[in-house]
């Protein structure tokens, strides 16, 4: 409904009416009173912080934030406030897809969707403003972060829910005028998110059976494991190995049971992936071979386990790349002959190559592979090509092994408590953490 009250607001100033901005909320008692302030405006400021910030100074970082139009939130409390799952209870009960940044004390930490800012780019932006005098600070953090976030402003902030002493007839008129297209409007939404739904149901039942052949194959290879916890010359390391093989098989059927969009399906093959790396590092241990380095599955097909080299291929039609290949494959490519490649549904009884069976299988991909290995394996293939057109960024968002796009919700779209709570994760202070170390000072190591 943004344009339509993009154009009611335009026309309320064509008429000469002001629109009056919500005020400075009072000081809050807990989350939710924050949560409550950055509905109607990007910045809190508590009354108890006592950081020395004026009213001109919460002035500027909320223009600042307007005329951009992001979806970037401010919030400066007090040292003494409750930092246990701060970030995710303030997403959740504000609501708002966007980037959250909080001024705690002399601490500093921000939290994004990952739909409208990486979580790379928000541990980079937090640890760039460590230590800086706190209007400095979110300065800086305001000003980098409305250039990198993606996505609009809710459009609470910019919209006043009383009458503020504009005209009533005003209002009618202009309201009535755009009552049938808003109705239009409002059903044509609605028809586009039930289709993605569907869309989505249909791609996630498609995965289901992908995926749980790939959980009963890790399984049987547990089985076949002919290792015991007790058995003679196993330590600690071997042990660790196997519980860690163990904990990932039962993660990922958790992970699958769950699973309610295509999305979620990364997960699983993340932990099948960490899985079948630990049954590696428990054989070389066995056979006293050196420690394999990690290494991402076969591309073929990832149920051959962790890749030991990279060969030379070139798909059908495509241009030639490297792609991470098991002993088998790359003896089969190094002899001329054809990789075992994994086949998927690719609709009307027909199976395909995953990487030229459509949409639905790149969460699958992503999950074993990464996003950030993906375009270079899959280029010049169906779901390469599908991946990174702006149609599949469209209907599933962007990003390869991104099914979904966060649910459908962009940036300063309300969404309530449906969001990736790991994008919100951590003890307040884990974002400042630069490159693992203790980047963010005293905030560093959490509260």
């Amino acid at each position: 409904m943004r344009p339509l009250i993009a154009a009611l607001a335009a026309s309320l100033l064509a008429l000469g009416v002001p629109l009056a901005v919500a005020p400075q909320a009072s000081a809050a008692t807990g989350v939710s009173a924050v949560a409550d302030a950055l509905q109607k405006s990007p910045v809190y400021v508590d009354p108890a912080a006592g950081t020395g910030l004026t009213s001109a100074d919460v002035a500027d970082l909320t223009k600042t934030i307007k005329d951009a139009d992001k979806p970037v939130m401010v919030a400066v409390l007090p040292g003494g406030f409750p930092t246990q799952g701060l970030f995710n209870d303030l997403r959740t009960k504000t609501g708002i897809v966007g980037v959250y940044g909080v001024r705690l004390g002399d601490a500093f930490d921000a939290r994004a969707d990952h739909t409208v800012m990486s979580n790379q780019a928000v541990r980079n932006l937090t640890a760039s403003v460590q230590g800086e005098p706190v209007k400095q600070q979110l300065d800086d953090f305001v000003d980098t972060a409305v250039r990198t976030a993606k996505g609009s402003a809710p459009s609470s902030w910019g919209v006043d829910n009383g009458d503020g002493g504009v005209p009533v007839g005003a209002l009618v008129g202009v309201g009535g005028a755009l009552v049938v297209g808003g109705a239009g409007a409002y059903a044509l939404v609605r028809r586009n998110r039930r289709r993605r739904e569907e869309e989505q149901r249909a791609a996630l039942e498609k995965l289901r059976v992908v995926v749980d052949e790939d959980i009963t194959a890790f399984g049987e290879e547990l089985d076949r494991l002919d290792f015991h916890p007790a058995e003679a010359g196993a330590d600690d390391a071997m042990r660790a190995d196997y519980e860690r093989a163990l904990d990932a098989y039962e993660q990922a059927k958790r992970y699958m049971a769950a699973a309610a969009r295509p999305e979620d399906v990364r997960g699983v093959t993340q932990a099948l992936e960490d899985g079948r790396f630990s049954l590696a590092l428990l054989a070389a241990r066995r056979e006293g071979r050196e420690l394999p380095e990690r290494r991402p599955p076969c591309f073929f097909d990832p149920r051959h386990g962790p890749s030991v080299q990279d060969a030379a291929w070139t798909p059908a039609g495509g241009a030639p790349r490297e792609v991470p290949v098991c002993a088998a494959d790359a003896a089969r490519l190094a002899d001329g002959g054809e990789p075992l490649v994994r086949t998927v549904d690719a609709g009307a009884g027909e199976r395909r190559p995953y990487y030229d069976a459509g949409p639905a299988y790149g969460p699958w991909a992503g999950g074993y592979f990464g996003g950030g290995m993906l375009p270079g394996l899959l280029v010049g293939t169906v779901l390469g090509s599908m991946m990174a057109s702006p149609a599949y960024a469209a209907d599933y968002g962007a990003g390869y092994g991104d099914f979904g796009g966060g649910s459908g919700y962009d940036g300063g779209d309300y969404s309530g408590a449906d969001f990736d709570s790991s994008d919100f994760g951590g003890d307040f202070g884990g974002g400042g953490d630069f490159g693992g170390g203790g980047g963010g000072g005293d905030f560093g190591g959490g509260f």
